[in-house]
């Protein structure tokens, strides 16, 4: 598609299709990466060993931190990267971008070298009992330690060639990815590795699909610039200037902070419940599979719309940029009560997926998943309330509004969801633990729609800065 036609996606195209067309592509990659991860939970839950789910649980969240690491440089570069095109500043959008990029690299080294130093302390921390840790272990050295570049590699790139309009190739790549760790899970872990390997059948499957897409993105990158305003030179490095890195750091560093506090807020949610024992952090892991599914349709909704928002609100364009808000809130709850009746009607049929109770120990692995289906049919009451929050935050970054975001995130994680984790769990036991969620995010979502309805006002007038 020629760069022509994207202005024409970003400033002409009515609405719905302009949205459909940026986040569609976005939805599916998210969708498949979601659905590797499950697969993986899937795979390892027929061993019919909960503290190998366990120790999946854990090792996930340092997985997360690696989405909160790409968002700083994707996020932070790439709606920096859209608002400059909204402009017409196509040579710093490329100057912008090739930082972004190799940033991206920088503090992927930095979190690989740092996991591997403090592996074991870290692994504590996160709840990790004597039967998890070894299997974590595996995960986390494979996944973070040797192939933590490539995963926060390949979700830059994914951002940048979306900010540039090229939605499709970037989902194309992470899809891909996705695709190969789903079809290397059973081979690793079934067939070449010998039985008890599992968990690090897995983490290789995964290395090795995050590889690949990582290599597609550095291609498609390298070939976008040919006729977009993105670049990945290196000798643009002493281009960038002071005002660059402010600007990026501005809405990167909040975006960041976003998806680092929502994992502060899982690790704390894994160590309350791994003081009621390592069936129920098994359980709350299942849990945590599925309900991504529908947060990841709404993120991909969202990060499809970041672009262009960004751009016309560069551009001038605000009534264009507040329909596509109010069209991409609407599509985006309309997703979740869909998914909150899913979960509510299967919850049972879902979990056990996740755990083969006629395997192993066939009676802890039953009682897990009689736990995990009362847990989801709770969390799922939060579907909506999340989108939200998601929805609100993604187009504060959009606006380079970065305070607000920060302010949200903080507001969010450390004075609502988790207080309120912290203290039903002592007045209520585990079964506060679990409503939490519901609280905390309603919290946080009427503090977010406030926080975006002052922004708008502010905006509205006379001589507001575009």
């Amino acid at each position: 598609m020629k760069t022509d036609s994207k202005k024409e996606l970003f400033e002409n195209m009515p609405v719905p299709k302009a949205i459909a067309a940026m986040a569609i592509p976005t939805i599916i990659s998210q969708l498949i990466n979601v659905v590797y991860n499950i697969v993986d939970t899937f795979f390892i839950g027929r061993t019919g060993d909960p503290y190998k789910v366990g120790a999946a649980t854990l090792a996930f969240t340092l997985v997360m931190l690696t989405v909160a690491f790409s968002n700083l440089f994707g996020i932070g570069g790439g709606s920096l990267t859209a608002r400059l095109l909204g402009q017409g500043r196509e040579e710093d959008a490329r100057r912008v971008s090739a930082f972004s990029f190799y940033g991206g690299l920088g503090i992927a080294l930095a979190y690989s070298l740092l996991t591997a130093l403090f592996m074991d302390p870290l692994l504590r921390l996160l709840g990790a009992s004597q039967d998890t840790i070894g299997y974590t272990r595996q995960y986390v050295w494979l996944v973070i330690v040797i192939g933590g570049v490539p995963v926060i590699l390949s979700a830059v790139g994914a951002h940048l060639l979306r900010n540039v309009g090229y939605s499709r190739q970037a989902s194309f790549g992470l899809s891909c990815g996705g695709i190969l760790n789903i079809a290397l899970d059973p081979l690793f872990m079934f067939v070449l590795l010998p039985k008890g390997m599992e968990v690090f059948g897995a983490a290789l499957a995964t290395l090795l699909a995050n590889t690949a897409s990582c290599i597609y993105m550095f291609i498609a990158l390298f070939q976008v610039s040919r006729k977009a305003a993105v670049s990945i030179d290196p000798r643009r490095l002493r281009e960038v200037s002071s005002e660059d890195v402010k600007a990026v750091f501005a809405v990167g560093v909040p975006s960041a902070v976003l998806t680092g506090l929502f994992d502060i807020a899982n690790i704390v949610l894994n160590n309350q419940m791994a003081a009621h024992g390592d069936l129920e952090l098994a359980a709350i892991g299942i849990v945590m599979k599925p309900e991504r599914l529908p947060n990841m349709v709404n993120i991909g909704l969202c990060q499809g719309m970041l672009p262009i928002v960004a751009y016309n609100y560069s551009s001038g364009n605000r009534a264009r940029m507040q329909e596509v808000i109010r069209t991409g809130r609407v599509i985006g709850i309309v997703v979740s009560f869909m998914s909150l009746a899913v979960f509510e009607l299967f919850a049972a049929p879902i979990v056990s997926v996740f755990l083969d109770v006629s395997a192993g120990d066939t009676v802890s692995a039953a009682a897990t998943v009689a736990m995990a289906a009362g847990f989801m049919r709770v969390r799922c009451l939060a579907s909506p309330i999340q989108f939200l929050n998601y929805h609100t935050s993604y187009c504060l970054q959009a606006m380079g509004d970065g305070r607000d975001t920060l302010l949200h995130a903080a507001a969010r994680q450390l004075v609502f969801y988790i207080p309120c984790m912290l203290l039903f769990n002592q007045i209520f036991g585990i079964d506060g633990l679990i409503w939490a969620i519901i609280i905390g995010e309603s919290c946080g979502a009427v503090f977010a729609l406030v926080l975006l309805r002052l922004w708008l006002r502010r905006m509205e007038k006379p001589g507001a800065a575009g």
